[in-house]
């Protein structure tokens, strides 16, 4: 489900009924220079593509190179990764009192509270 321009009240309430039914939601919207997106995935599994680390044989090399791990971009293996998204109604129902909220604060962007 994607909204658009839709009061906060019916996001809300849109995001609670798909979250309920496992149906992915989105929302966003633009104020001028200005804007928000918001997903609710749910419970999403996906795969990434990781470069496999090549190991260093200790005793062929000398040197401060030998430590650092080395990358063989040819070789890649997939990791499946599962991420469970939150409902808009807690993501918008952060407590901004006390030193958690205090320091959220500080690295939430001003856009954020277009929406609020």
């Amino acid at each position: 489900v994607c909204l658009t321009c839709c009061s906060r009240d019916v996001m809300v309430r849109i995001d609670q009924l798909c979250h309920k039914n496992s149906v992915k939601f989105f929302t966003g919207d633009v104020f001028g220079y200005h804007g928000y997106m918001f997903a609710d995935l749910g419970e999403h599994e996906f795969v990434e593509e990781k470069t496999k680390v090549a190991k260093a044989n200790p005793g062929v090399e000398d040197g401060p190179d030998t430590k650092k791990a080395k990358l063989d971009p040819s070789e890649t293996t997939m990791v499946k990764k599962r991420v469970v998204f939150c409902p808009l109604k807690e993501a918008l129902a952060v407590e901004w009192s006390g030193e958690k909220g205090q320091a959220a604060l500080r690295r939430t962007a001003p856009d954020y509270f277009l929406l609020q």
